[in-house]
C-alpha cells in the first residue's frame, strides 16, 4: 500500500455498496463455531487482519478452518471445546475482539497460553477480563503485572462461579466472558459493575450463542446466568455486511449532499451502530428503511448534541459529517474510545483541529464547532477507523492526505478502492 493518499473532491454521490462482512459478528461466530460440536459454514465473512490473526490463534489450537476468500465463506470444524496448548503463542497484533475473546477462551483448555500484540496492544487494557476469569477460577495474570497484555494463562478448565465485570472500559470484556461460559463445569453468574458501554455488541453476542443452541438468562444487559457444560451445535451462519463499515457510506452522502444505498442491512439488525443513521437524520438527512437496505439522502446538516455509548465506533464518522454543519455538535458517552487503537478523543480532536475545527475535550467526547476548512495531512494512528472517517473531508475539501491508508487492512483492506468507486473517480 501506498505511503499515503489524496482524496479526490467530488460532486454528490450516487449510488449503491454492499460493505465486507461485520468484524463483530466474524470474529463472534468464529469463537462460537470453533467451540461448536460439528462443521459450522459461515458466509459472508469478513477478510481481514483482525479476522485473520483470530483464524491463526484458533487454527493454533487444532480448530480446522478453511476459508474461500473469492466465496467469503469460512468452513469451521469446531472441536467441542476440547484442546490443548505446550507453550502456545497466538499472536494477536491490534486486533481487541481477538484479544479479549482468545483470552477468556484460552481458560477452557488445557495447558499453557500466552497471547501478545504489537505495541499499541500491549498498553490496552485487559486487567478487568483478567480479574473477572480468576473470580471464576481461572489461573491467568499479565506477564507484566500491568493490567495490561501479554496475557499468560495456565488453563486447566473454567470451573465456573460468580464474577463481577466492570462495563466502563469496553464490552468485548463482557462478550468473551459469556461466548466461554457454556464450556465451564459449573454455572457462572456474570454482574456488571457500573454503566455498560456498547450495550448493542453484548446484545449480538447473547443473540449468537441462542443461534448456536445454547441457554442463557439475561436482565437487561446487567446479570446473565449460563449453565455450564453445554456445547454450541453447528450450523450454517450468514453474516451481515459491517454496519460500522456502512457509516463511512452514509456519511459520503451526508458530506456531499448526495444519495447511497447500503445494501444487506435494517433498521432491524444485529449490529447497533445502524443506529448512526439516527444521528444523521438528527443532523438533517433523510434516512429510507428498507427490508434489505438502508439509503441516506444529504441534506444541509445543523449540529446536534448526541449520546454515542451505544454507537462508538461510528464517533469519528460523525466528527468527519460535523465539520460540514451548521453550528457545534457535541459527542459525549465514549470516555471507553481513549482505549481503542489509538485515543479516539484526543488524537481525533488533533486531526480535526488541523482541517480548521475548534474542539474542546469532554471526558466521555468532544464539542466539534466547524471552522472553515482547510487542506491537511491527517495522521492516522495506526487507526483504521481515523483514515476511513477523516477521508470523508477530502470529498468536499480539496488538499486532505490520508497518511499510512494501509491501516484499513484491519477491517476493511479495499476502503480507498470502494470509495473511489462509489465517488466516481477509480
Amino acid at each position: 500500500m501506498v505511503a499515503e493518499i489524496e482524496i479526490a473532491p467530488c460532486g454528490p454521490i450516487t449510488g449503491s455498496i454492499r460493505p465486507p462482512g461485520s468484524k463483530s459478528l466474524t470474529n463472534r461466530a468464529l469463537i462460537i463455531a470453533a467451540l461448536a460440536e460439528g462443521t459450522s459454514l459461515l458466509t459472508g465473512a469478513l477478510e481481514s487482519e483482525d479476522t485473520e490473526v483470530m483464524i491463526d490463534s484458533l487454527r493454533r489450537i487444532g480448530v480446522k478452518i478453511d476459508h474461500d476468500a473469492a466465496a467469503h465463506t469460512l468452513t469451521v470444524c469446531g472441536n467441542g471445546g476440547t484442546f490443548a496448548g505446550d507453550n502456545m503463542e497466538m499472536f494477536i497484533a491490534n486486533s481487541g475482539t481477538s484479544m479479549r475473546f482468545l483470552t477468556a477462551l484460552a481458560t477452557l483448555g488445557e495447558g499453557n497460553f500466552r497471547l501478545d500484540g504489537i505495541a499499541r496492544m500491549r498498553e490496552r487494557p485487559i486487567g478487568d477480563l483478567i480479574v473477572a476469569l480468576q473470580q471464576l477460577g481461572a489461573k491467568i495474570r499479565t506477564e507484566h503485572d500491568n493490567a495490561c497484555p501479554p496475557v499468560l494463562v495456565t488453563a486447566s478448565g473454567l470451573p465456573g462461579g460468580r464474577a463481577k465485570i466492570a462495563g466502563n472500559i469496553s464490552s468485548q470484556y463482557l462478550s468473551g466472558l459469556l461466548m466461554a461460559a457454556p464450556y465451564a463445569q459449573g454455572t457462572v453468574e456474570l454482574e456488571v459493575d457500573g454503566e455498560l458501554v456498547s450495550q448493542p455488541y453484548v446484545r449480538m453476542t447473547t443473540h449468537i450463542m441462542r443461534d448456536f443452541g445454547v441457554d442463557l438468562e439475561e436482565n437487561d444487559c446487567r446479570r446473565f446466568v449460563i449453565p455450564g457444560q453445554q456445547t454450541y451445535q453447528a450450523r450454517p451462519y450468514a453474516i451481515e455486511p459491517d454496519a460500522s463499515a456502512a457509516s463511512y457510506f452514509w456519511g459520503a452522502a451526508a458530506v456531499s449532499g448526495g444519495k447511497v444505498t447500503v445494501a444487506g442491512l435494517s433498521r432491524d439488525a444485529l449490529q447497533g451502530d445502524v443506529g448512526f443513521c439516527d444521528a444523521l437524520a438528527q443532523m438533517g438527512c433523510q434516512v429510507d428503511y428498507q427490508a434489505d437496505s438502508i439509503t441516506v439522502t444529504g441534506q444541509p446538516l445543523h449540529g446536534i448534541e448526541i449520546d454515542m455509548g451505544e454507537i462508538s465506533d461510528t464517533v469519528q464518522t460523525l466528527a468527519a459529517v460535523a465539520l460540514f454543519a451548521t453550528g457545534p455538535t457535541k459527542i459525549t458517552g465514549v470516555a471507553h474510545n481513549r482505549h481503542k487503537e489509538t485515543d479516539r478523543i484526543g488524537d481525533l480532536a488533533c486531526e480535526l483541529q488541523k482541517l480548521g475545527a475548534t474542539v474542546e475535550e469532554l471526558p466521555d467526547g468532544m464539542i466539534i464547532t466547524p471552522g472553515p476548512l482547510r487542506p491537511a495531512r491527517i495522521e492516522t494512528y495506526n487507526d483504521h477507523r481515523m483514515a476511513m472517517s477523516l477521508a470523508l473531508v477530502g470529498l468536499r475539501q480539496p488538499g486532505v492526505v490520508i497518511l499510512n491508508p494501509g491501516c484499513t487492512s484491519k477491517t476493511y483492506p479495499l476502503f480507498f478502492e470502494d470509495l473511489a468507486k462509489i465517488c466516481g473517480t477509480s
